[in-house]
């Protein structure tokens, strides 16, 4: 196993490279970054990496880059793009198959009826106010959800509470966590009282675990914590 932990390999333009090889490129990325464009017109974090890679490897024209998953703009942590049309389509299949382990931190308030839990929810998404609802039983237009959480720290305020992620629902963590009483620091769609000062959630994709779908060498990544008293307080 190849361990990358909370290691920044490079720092362009506030880009943080935690992984990168021939074929995959890991960031962690920052609260407000979008990973692709949108009807925003805000520059993605997709556009970023390449202009990182094309000065890095003094590359003219176009970069190649494929983007394998996405995180919520609000959110932190590790993203995973591909550097070549090879690796895209074996990363697509490991997302899809479930072989890619992705573990989540995320400060809370009210500490959960039990400490570690599995969550099943059915979501609803309902695209007019980009919103997930959790349901106990299966309704409409709903998909099942699955999580598992733990908690690992109690804070003064705030319980951090470590989340793994069985399905790949729209809003998933922030709405089944809210669901049991417990929203996200910061979330104020799903029900925490006041936003952060720079707009963020406080959730964190941590660590991801998964076969390089080229090389076979099993990598674990963990991205840094965002640098602020309260995550900084996690990890004292």
């Amino acid at each position: 196993m190849t361990k990358f932990l909370e290691k920044v390999l490079s720092n362009k333009n506030n880009l943080q490279v935690i992984y990168e090889d021939n074929h995959i490129i890991v960031v962690n990325k920052r609260a407000g970054d979008i990973v692709q464009g949108d009807k925003t017109g805000d520059k993605p974090l997709s556009d970023v990496v390449k202009e990182y890679l094309a000065e890095k490897y003094n590359k003219p024209g176009n970069v190649y880059l494929g983007t394998v998953h996405r995180l919520d703009r609000p959110t932190t942590g590790l993203v995973i793009f591909s550097k070549t049309s090879k690796a895209l389509p074996r990363l697509n299949k490991l997302f899809v198959s479930k072989d890619i382990s992705k573990t989540y931190w995320a400060l809370v308030k009210n500490k959960p009826k039990k400490e570690k839990d599995t969550l099943i929810h059915w979501l609803k998404k309902n695209p007019k106010n980009n919103k997930s609802r959790a349901h106990i039983k299966e309704v409409p237009d709903s998909k099942k959800a699955i999580l598992h959480y733990k908690t690992i720290k109690v804070l003064d305020n705030y319980i951090l509470l470590e989340v793994n992620l069985e399905t790949g629902r729209h809003h998933q963590i922030r709405a089944q966590l809210s669901s049991i009483g417990s929203p996200i620091k910061g979330d104020l769609k799903y029900g925490f009282d006041r936003s952060n000062k720079d707009a963020s959630i406080s959730l964190h994709a941590r660590n991801i675990k998964f076969i390089h779908p080229v090389s076979k060498i099993e990598l674990d990544i963990t991205a840094p914590l965002p640098n602020n008293a309260i995550w900084n307080a996690c990890i004292d």
